[in-house]
């Protein structure tokens, strides 16, 4: 990532998705029902094959919620993380899934990027982005 440009969330350049894999702690921003921004800490997970990012959470979380209440067509939404001048963000329509599959690959996608296993929760769900923009300057 030499400047900043946007690039095609399924098949990113080798530099914007060595960034991805990288250990960083990275912010979901979802939309409250008054429309206003709801930015928390989350660990995310770039998977440019499915053109999807994920992020592991409890069902009761605020976050859920505010996937929850976009209805059928999902919430808009956005994951960034940076390094000091370097960013990436990823923006997508964002899905609660409870499918243990689906849980499952999350987690175990977590694992692998942030080099430990989440502690088990029998009320975490994963919040798949279904990515249409991803972004970035290095």
């Amino acid at each position: 990532m030499a400047t900043k440009y946007s690039v095609d969330p399924g098949a990113p350049d080798p530099p914007y998705l060595a960034f991805w894999r990288e250990r960083h702690v990275c912010t979901l921003t979802t939309p409250r029902p008054d429309g206003t921004p709801h930015v928390v800490p989350v660990g995310v997970t770039y998977d440019p094959e499915a053109r999807l990012a994920r992020v592991i959470t409890n069902k009761a979380s605020a976050k859920v919620r505010h996937v929850l209440a976009a209805g059928e067509q999902g919430a808009a939404v956005a994951v960034c993380q940076m390094e000091g001048r370097r960013w990436a963000t990823l923006e997508g329509r964002a899905f609660v899934r409870t499918e243990p599959e689906r849980v499952a690959e999350a987690e175990r996608r977590y694992a692998e990027r942030y080099g430990r296993t989440p502690s088990p929760n029998p009320a975490r769900v994963v919040i798949e982005i279904q990515l249409t923009r991803a972004m970035g300057r290095g």
